[in-house]
């Protein structure tokens, strides 16, 4: 008896360090790749074909990839393990798109490039939320932090600042086009904030070239209260946070579009990031994850 032939692929997940909002008007981001939080894809032969719903960045992936290698019409079955939750600016469509296409490359036992990978993963992410910047897709197929400024492009970062990253999950669904839409209807009440925040990614980025732990927890708090004040928190992630900071956490701030999501706090050692990761569970954080930077 034959083994039915299965495609295997995966991804891992992105968190933002810096940068939300502020980006959209040419301040850089950092986005850090989460490399213990994955995806996983299987694909396998099935009797019908695949329906594409071009809403969901597996089924806009899939559809991708076998568009690319010419098997339109191929039947095949997709399934998808993640340990990343949707909306809460993680990067989960972008993850979930580049391991459907490593998967069906694997099927179809096909070499496929990382520039062709990208290409396949932000087209199927634009179909899926319309004009994504590609900050998700670069950071999900890095192992080291990402810099993105806005048509100027992206760059690695390198990340050994011996410190431990504690996301955690609000449980709320971001919202970061209403985020965003609330940012532009201030105007130029905005600007202020925005210009601070961007100065806050540029504190934060020279923290992390001297690997200096205090300069960039306290820019994180900093953000924090820029982003809270120009509307894009929530009073979850607000609660989180606060409890971060009062567990002695370097640094805490929403990360993400905003309005829900998760948030993220800096400590100086795996036993505080341990420590903390309970307290925020008691707290009402639905799901947490330690990060080693």
């Amino acid at each position: 008896m034959m083994t039915q032939k299965i495609g295997i692929g995966r991804a891992h997940s992105k968190i933002i360090l810096i940068g939300e909002h502020s980006v959209v008007y040419g301040y850089s981001a950092i986005a850090l790749p989460l490399k213990n939080i994955e995806v996983v894809c299987q694909v396998q032969a099935s009797d019908q074909a695949l329906e594409i719903d071009i809403s969901d960045p597996l089924s806009t992936a899939v559809f991708a990839a076998l568009e690319f290698l010419d098997k339109s019409d191929e039947k095949i079955s997709v399934e998808i393990e993640s340990n990343v939750p949707a909306k809460r600016g993680m990067g989960s469509s972008a993850a979930v798109a580049i391991a459907a296409i490593r998967a069906v490359f694997d099927y179809f036992d096909q070499s496929l490039s990382l520039p062709d990978l990208e290409m396949l993963a932000n087209q199927a992410e634009i179909i899926a939320h319309e004009n994504p910047s590609g900050l998700d897709a670069k950071t999900c197929l890095s192992d080291t932090a990402i810099k993105f400024i806005r048509n100027l492009g992206f760059s690695e970062m390198a990340m050994d600042l011996g410190a431990y990253l504690v996301i955690a999950d609000t449980g709320i669904h971001g919202h970061t086009r209403e985020a965003v839409s609330k940012v532009r209807s201030l105007e130029e009440k905005a600007l202020p904030y925005l210009h601070r925040l961007g100065n806050l990614a540029s504190t934060i980025e020279i923290g992390l070239l001297a690997k200096d732990l205090l300069v960039v927890g306290q820019a994180m708090n900093r953000a924090h209260d820029e982003l809270n004040h120009l509307g894009v928190s929530s009073p979850e992630a607000n609660h989180l946070v606060q409890v971060a900071k009062n567990q002695g956490a370097l640094g805490a701030k929403m990360s993400g579009g905003g309005l829900g999501g998760c948030i993220i706090a800096l400590c100086q050692n795996q036993e505080q990031a341990e420590s903390l990761v309970s307290a925020l569970e008691k707290e009402g954080a639905v799901n947490t994850w330690i990060e080693n930077l």
